[in-house]
């Protein structure tokens, strides 16, 4: 799922009426409750839990997977477990978008942190994007990994005044190419009057996130690093030589750990869960769709997403037949018709021709978000 500034997000959202149509169309084979990546059951790995490690990673996302990677290459004993299945998380349920620049502002960062730091998070983002690029080259996954770019839309005037300011910061501040698309350019690479501009990174990317994840569960395989599938952390107790940790598969000692579950944090990491809270996300996936219609909807074929406290993010699929389109319908659990519904409707004020379309898959997940918009 996609990190957001919480700019307007709270006051914004509430301001939605509830004027959501009563309908809404399937396909006949609708999947709710189930991503559109999701094309077979996930893998549940269920290694022997070893008595000790040097490290134990808790959560088996991509910040785990890619974690325990890391560890081992750097000639450390590293084992993996997970309170379910391995990446049943917001790492195979969000929208398959890759790349990220600096949300917030430089100046923010500097008087919070200072110059330097500010400096470095602002190229942050380039090394971060080369790294995933790098790694999934090294490991040879196969996940649709395709440069799209990404734009950022402005949905008010204002907004697009930000974007101008931001532009020029990041060309300032990093190595990150950015441009500044007017209301006309954008008539190339969306087919709608609702945005007054927008900041195009050319660099970013899309790929199956499902099919990711499989790519790095194979290369802890590759590695023999255990992972265990449903070892929720029940106990963990620092001793004098390190941890030691207790799950329904057994306990283990380890030198470190790394805590790696985001927005699925349990209450036993209550420190953690406090700074690091769940903000629910919903999607929806689009029945197939001519190519013609998908080539006139999205011409640039890019990653896109949007200003407004709805925080609408969306993208043509990578077999190029489906638009999927996620959001924030609630800011808190609701059932998935009601989300599918509201989804539709923004998707539908953005693109009228989809108003009548059927769905075929809804789902939602829960992305980490951190109050002061950084992590703790």
């Amino acid at each position: 799922m996609r990190f957001a500034d919480t700019q307007g997000m709270f006051g914004g959202f509430c301001a939605i009426k509830n004027d959501w149509p009563a309908m809404t169309r399937w396909t006949e084979n609708v999947k709710k409750g189930t991503p559109y990546w999701w094309s077979s059951s996930l893998e549940t790995p269920d290694s022997d839990l070893p008595e000790t490690t040097d490290i134990l990673v808790i959560g088996g996302g991509y910040t785990g997977l890619s974690a325990a990677i890391a560890a081992r290459d750097a000639g450390t004993s590293v084992v993996v477990v997970d309170a379910a299945a391995p990446g049943i998380g917001a790492s195979t349920r969000n929208g398959g978008m890759v790349g990220a620049h600096p949300r917030m502002p430089w100046e923010t960062l500097a008087k919070e942190f200072g110059e330097t730091t500010a400096n470095a998070i602002f190229e942050e983002a380039p090394i971060a994007l080369r790294f995933l690029e790098g790694l999934i080259s090294r490991e040879a996954i196969a996940c649709d990994l395709q440069t799209t770019g990404r734009l950022s839309l402005a949905y008010t005037k204002a907004h697009f005044d930000r974007h101008r300011k931001m532009a020029e910061t990041v060309q300032r501040k990093s190595s990150v190419p950015v441009q500044v698309l007017t209301r006309d350019d954008l008539a190339n690479e969306i087919a709608t009057e609702r945005y007054f501009g927008g900041l195009l990174f050319p660099d970013h990317a899309g790929f199956d996130p499902a099919k990711y994840h499989a790519g790095l569960l194979a290369a802890l395989k590759k590695r023999g690093i255990p992972v265990i599938s449903n070892a929720p952390v029940q106990t963990l107790e620092r001793k004098a030589e390190g941890f030691q940790i207790e799950t329904p598969k057994g306990q283990i000692t380890a030198r470190k750990v790394v805590l790696a579950t985001n927005g699925y944090t349990p209450g036993i990491f209550r420190w953690f869960q406090r700074r690091v809270f769940p903000l629910p996300s919903f999607l929806i996936a689009t029945e197939p769709l001519p190519a013609n219609l998908i080539g006139h909807l999205a011409p640039g074929r890019r990653m896109m997403g949007e200003t407004r406290a709805r925080h609408s993010y969306f993208r043509v699929s990578p077999d190029g037949t489906r638009i999927l389109f996620g959001g924030r319908a609630s800011m808190r659990p609701i059932d998935l018709g009601t989300a599918a519904r509201r989804l539709q409707t923004t998707m539908s004020g953005i693109w009228p021709e989809l108003a009548d379309v059927a769905l075929s898959h809804v789902w939602t997940g829960n992305t980490g978000y951190a109050f002061a918009g950084m992590p703790s």
